[in-house]
């Protein structure tokens, strides 16, 4: 039996697991470098944390889960669903918990992965590691000489009590944007040290009260119904992101009536970019807590952190008992920090000008590695998880030609012409229209797809032999410049 080793158990590794489980196997080993499951929803316990796609489609199509408590629920819930999914899937026997990958290198027949513990060999390896994993804290000067706490967002510090504390948060990204609304009032004072202002959308939550989920659990077509009606509004959402005209006028429209609305009077919360460049954020609160007496935004860059507190460049020096890096992630470094050698060598050398992988999936001189949110694979309007579900039941067809013929890796002009494609596609993109997390420090976007969702279902629907050919048939290394002829 084909033996299955996947890094990572947050929602791509538990889908990819489970599809695996389905089709029949079950030497699988799933390693996770953290004592629990959850991936992104174990790691950010900020206050205010939760979801911002509704819960119908931020879960898995083959286990709705009648018992949310809101539309978008909170990180409890979510961490709670994926529990229970490995539960009910019969995951729980295939889990390595604290058991952190540091290596994994191709033999010439399988995978050798090393861990702290040692090392032991697969046939199949699947990073299912994420792009948001690994926080990002920017080097600001004087932060050795800062005499209060700093903490990211996704290294919060439970123990630290806010009350009565000034508290500032850099950044207005989609955790600052949660974070804050949820502390103002708690804290003495907060100061939001913005970048540059977020596009928003209004947030319609609702509370799900206990007449609805017992309709969800009795009656399981309104909550399948409920799931359609929020992947329409994500196809709306999507298309003023991915070019429709027409539904960028609509969504624009609304997003500039919410900000003169709800931000009417506050000063520097107009963004100077295209809508969808960075990230469009679902609030219901934020312009409302800018205007409080006890929240600060300032737009001056910050210059410096002091002993007291943090400096900006109009010279005004702001105290700070507490400062949080609401600062991202770096997102564009796939399987870091993992060291993977494959066939032709390191995958660092391999993506040097940027990564990339046939279907954000498979890469060239690398078998029988597949990868789960890989490259390009990113969305910026709808559902991860169903980006999640198509790589998986594309994986679980890989598994299974390579249990039948053997080692496969992806054809190198297949890949390449596939890279091709989407980065001609993005560079008519409008996230190539600002600096982002979507991209490189040489402009590249590396982390999302070009089209609609439904695009990327239909492409990875089948898994074509065609394009991969047996590992034994390559023989020496990559090409001179380690990428062939890959546009960059």
């Amino acid at each position: 039996m084909t033996r299955v080793a996947i890094i990572g158990a947050g929602f791509g590794g538990i889908a990819v697991a489970h599809q695996l489980r389905q089709a029949g196997y079950r030497d699988l080993t799933i390693f996770e470098r953290a004592p629990e499951v959850g991936g992104v929803w174990r790691d950010n316990l900020y206050p205010g944390c939760a979801c911002d796609i509704p819960a119908p489609l931020y879960s898995y199509s083959f286990a709705p889960n009648p018992e949310w408590t809101r539309r978008f629920p909170p990180r409890a819930e979510i961490l709670d669903y994926l529990r229970a999914c490995v539960r009910d899937f019969g995951l729980t026997a295939h889990l390595r918990l604290g058991t952190e990958v540091v290596e994994a290198a191709w033999t010439g027949s399988a995978w050798r992965v090393v861990t702290a513990a040692g090392a032991e060999e697969f046939d199949v390896l699947i990073p299912a590691m994420g792009q948001l994993s690994r926080p990002v804290i920017p080097v600001l000067p004087g932060a050795a000489e800062f005499g209060g706490i700093a903490m990211h967002t996704a290294q919060w510090d439970a123990s630290v009590d806010l009350t009565g504390r000034r508290v500032a948060v850099l950044g207005t990204g989609a955790s600052a944007i949660q974070l804050v609304p949820a502390i103002a009032g708690q804290a003495a004072h907060v100061t939001v040290l913005q970048r540059t202002p977020p596009w928003t959308l209004p947030k319609p939550d609702r509370r799900y009260g206990r007449l609805r989920r017992a309709l969800h659990r009795r009656v399981p077509v309104v909550l399948r119904a409920a799931r359609a009606g929020t992947w329409l509004l994500t196809v709306v959402t999507g298309k003023a992101v991915t070019g429709s005209r027409l539904a960028q006028v609509v969504v624009g429209t609304i997003s500039r009536t919410q900000r003169a609305i709800q931000g009417r009077g506050l000063a520097g919360v107009r963004p100077d970019y295209a809508l969808g460049c960075k990230r469009v954020l679902f609030t219901g609160d934020w312009y409302r807590t800018l205007r409080r007496p006890d929240v600060s935004l300032v737009t001056s860059d910050v210059d410096r952190l002091t002993p007291a507190g943090v400096r900006t460049a109009d010279g005004v020096e702001h105290p700070v008992d507490v400062l949080v890096y609401g600062t991202g992630f770096a997102a564009t470094e796939f399987l870091a920090p993992v060291r993977v050698h494959g066939r032709t060598g390191p995958l660092d050398a391999e993506w040097r000008d940027g990564a990339y992988a046939h279907l954000g999936i498979a890469v060239p001189g690398f078998p029988n590695l597949f990868l789960m949110y890989g490259p390009n694979t990113n969305t910026g309007n709808t559902s991860v998880v169903y980006f999640h579900e198509s790589q998986a039941r594309y994986i679980v067809q890989a598994v299974r030609h390579v249990d039948a013929h053997g080692p496969v890796e992806v054809r190198r002009e297949v890949a390449e012409a596939f890279d091709a494609e989407i980065q001609r596609r993005l560079a008519r993109s409008v996230w190539t229209a600002c600096s982002s997390w979507y991209r490189t420090a040489t402009g590249r976007v590396v982390t999302n797809w070009p089209g609609m969702a439904g695009e990327y279902r239909a492409r990875t629907k089948v898994f074509r032999p065609a394009d991969y050919a047996p590992a034994g048939q390559f023989q020496g290394t990559s090409a001179p410049n380690g990428l062939g002829s890959r546009s960059q």
